[in-house]
């Protein structure tokens, strides 16, 4: 009976510290693999190894970042209505092992940044991610405005090491649209943040104060635009040329059904949710996965 007993805390000490790492977050990391993508590279063996091992070092280096932000927003997220039940928040989790977990997450993910490039770009991406990160959790994400850009800058530091690793230059556009859609994201995430919190929002996170709904649905609708634009002129100054343009009604409807879901259904809290569960934005997505694949490697078409 004391074995099983002993079994069983260790079965949910290991569940809790997995929900520590929020793999389902890992989706975000995708964009690493653009470059390899978008060069045509998919076939080059050597750039896909080593743009996976990338990807997946990304994935344990956010899964860190996670774990810090946690542990030092553990007492504000108690006052959240979902975060409050987070596994250092809802205490099933001590500090301690929350730490190691981090410091492990850190040194793994630098290892395989190694094994993912043969100079140093992809771990020394890797390590100003984590750097700007541990930046992030204890300082900036209290300046309205700042955090949501340094949130959309993690995202351009994953298309460089994915660069990095496939042995591609990155394209300005490339990077520029990456930034501006997470900016959209980061926006819209904040917006869900104040609608759920309402009064108590600027408990949770001071920077909420400081946001307004107005005021994040005109930032939203200039980051939307911008971010059309400038996929837009990526795709038309690529080296597929103007057919890749064919992608843009694509991307469109994918901003304009996530701006409506956020908007009608406040769902812009979890961003990774939607592109999973919100089946006609799933459908989208393959149509435009679809149909970049074709433009990049069928040039026939």
């Amino acid at each position: 009976m004391e074995r099983d007993t002993h079994r069983r805390a260790i079965s949910a000490m290991g569940s809790d510290l997995w929900t520590l790492m929020r793999p389902r977050q890992w989706m975000k990391n995708v964009f690493v693999l653009a470059p390899v993508f978008f060069a045509g590279k998919i076939g080059n063996w050597g750039s896909l190894w080593a743009t996976v091992a990338a990807t997946v070092a990304f994935c344990l280096m956010s899964s860190a970042v996670y774990v810090v932000n946690d542990f030092m927003d553990m007492d504000r997220d108690r006052a959240h209505p979902k975060k409050k039940h987070r596994p250092l928040a809802s205490g099933r989790v001590s500090p301690g092992p929350a730490v190691v977990l981090a410091a492990a997450l850190f040194v793994v993910a630098e290892w395989l940044g190694w094994v993912a490039d043969t100079g140093a770009g992809v771990p020394t991406v890797l390590l100003i991610y984590g750097l700007m990160n541990l930046l992030y959790s204890t300082v900036l994400k209290h300046y309205a405005i700042v955090d949501v850009l340094i949130i959309a800058f993690g995202f351009v530091l994953r298309v460089v090491a994915g660069a990095f690793a496939a042995e591609v230059p990155p394209s300005p556009w490339l990077l520029l649209t990456t930034f501006l859609l997470a900016s959209v994201l980061g926006l819209c995430k904040r917006r869900a943040e104040l609608a759920a919190l309402e009064d108590q929002a600027a408990v949770h996170r001071a920077n909420l104060g400081v946001y307004t709904v107005d005021l994040l649905n005109q930032l939203i609708s200039i980051s939307t635009a911008a971010t059309i634009m400038t996929y837009a002129m990526y795709t038309f100054s690529g080296p597929q040329g103007p057919r890749a343009m064919v992608t843009v009604p694509f991307v469109m409807y994918g901003l304009f059904r996530y701006l409506y879901l956020v908007n009608q259904k406040n769902e812009g809290e979890n961003p990774d949710q939607i592109v999973v569960r919100d089946t006609p934005f799933v459908i989208n997505g393959l149509l435009w996965v679809g149909s970049s694949f074709a433009v990049v490697y069928w040039p026939w078409l």
